[in-house]
């Protein structure tokens, strides 16, 4: 489903969406101008009502640029990655197309579908932007991040009040053993100890990150002990089982919010959602966050994650303007303003993180700042031409083995088998 939002929402069915990509999202046709003479530029963005940093962004560019009206082009986030792509092939001319990871980047960015913003990185103070690194394609950028998420541990502290585990340095059995303590109740009424969502990165990502394991490499041993660990929580009833997960369509923050989960971990742009509940009324929980789980007790918190950019659609119909919009998001102006909202912005200093942990509602207390802190991050996956082809047998392969139609050892025989015979 897609809409273009500007004061009140219209809800499209997906058939009349996708009849819009050639018209609707920004196609040959118009002049690009309001009736009042105002440069349009539309955005490629998703869930536009539940990522609070779209509004956030627009609405403090447009107070700046009077002469800009800058329009949402909203996509559900499910569908994001495939409708750009489709969008991207049939000629499209949406001026600003966020970039949702780095895998959908590199294959834009290598498909010559997006334009050079090589001459504006390269005049950027590199140090105060994280995964700045992750766009550049040989040299040459093609997008700028606006926002640099990581996982941490998500809990509940009403939920956690009489355990004495320390969060501060959970390894990943004491995690399994925390979330074993705290499943209570069953049916309707069960609380799991913690939730993981279905995404691969859950188990893969993690095991990269904190085994130096590379998802591109064709070897995957270093997936295993995840994997345990993961299929251990699920056969002792601490997690909800993944098929269920999958066919319930079964999201994060709905059971984090309704306390049916004690933990999850998740990247920080959580945090945001939760404090978007809370002003709805939708959330109650007292919350923290922990630094994520480690595969080491070595006192080191490695993390992963992945930048969020924009870029500028090579057949973008107002250029010019969509490239100071995509300046403007992802510098010092546009980090103030979406971590006001309780997202975590690629470009950061003292004053940036102040307005991020002053948010009304955002935990401040010294293990949440811990978990903010990681000693290290990193890319949840590689940049590479082949990057989006084996993410996908990744994706496949993960699913079989969550799901118990596959053992961890077949599962991962057949990831590397497919790997080496399928990606050139």
């Amino acid at each position: 489903m897609i809409s273009n939002r500007k004061g009140a929402v219209r809800s499209l069915t997906a058939a009349v969406a996708l009849s819009l990509f050639a018209v609707g999202c920004g196609g040959s046709g118009g002049s690009g101008k309001t009736a009042d003479g105002k440069t349009i530029v539309k955005v490629a963005v998703w869930d536009y009502e539940k990522t609070p940093e779209f509004k956030a962004l627009i609405d403090g560019f447009e107070a700046e640029n009077k002469d800009i009206d800058v329009q949402p082009v909203d996509i559900l986030s499910a569908d994001y990655s495939n409708k750009i792509t489709t969008m991207l092939s049939g000629g499209d001319s949406t001026d600003v197309l966020t970039m949702k990871n780095v895998t959908d980047y590199a294959r834009y960015g290598t498909r010559g579908q997006l334009q050079s913003l090589t001459t504006d990185a390269n005049k950027l103070d590199k140090a105060k932007y994280s995964g700045l690194d992750a766009f550049d394609l040989k040299g040459d950028y093609y997008a700028l991040p606006y926002r640099q998420d990581f996982w941490v541990l998500f809990y509940n502290k009403d939920l956690l009040k009489k355990s004495d585990a320390d969060l501060s340095k959970l390894t990943w059995s004491d995690y399994a053993d925390l979330a074993k303590e705290l499943t209570t109740g069953s049916g309707s009424s069960k609380v799991y100890g913690t939730y993981h969502q279905t995404w691969r990165s859950v188990v893969q990502a993690i095991a990269a990150a904190q085994t130096g394991g590379d998802q591109l490499s064709g070897d995957y041993g270093f997936f295993k002990k995840q994997y345990e660990v993961a299929l251990d929580l699920q056969k002792s009833g601490a997690v909800m089982p993944f098929a269920t997960a999958k066919t319930q369509q079964t999201t994060y923050d709905a059971m984090f919010s309704t306390r049916k989960t004690a933990m999850v971990p998740m990247g920080t742009w959580l945090a945001a959602r939760l404090l978007q509940l809370k002003a709805e009324g939708k959330n109650d929980v007292d919350w923290g966050m922990a630094p994520l789980p480690q595969t080491s007790a070595n006192g080191k918190t490695v993390s992963f994650g992945s930048p969020t950019a924009f870029a500028v659609n090579k057949k973008a119909r107002n250029s010019e303007a969509a490239k100071k919009f995509v300046l403007w998001a992802s510098g010092p102006k546009g980090a103030a303003a979406i971590a006001k909202v309780g997202v975590v912005p690629s470009y950061t200093d003292a004053a940036v993180m102040k307005n991020f942990f002053g948010v009304k509602g955002m935990p401040s207390d010294a293990l949440s700042k811990k978990a903010m802190s990681p000693d290290e991050v990193k890319l949840e996956m590689p940049v590479s031409p082949k990057s989006s082809d084996i993410d996908q047998i990744l994706k496949e392969e993960h699913e079989l083995v969550m799901s118990g139609e596959k053992s961890i050892d077949k599962g991962i025989q057949e990831m590397e088998s497919r790997v080496k015979s399928e990606v050139e």
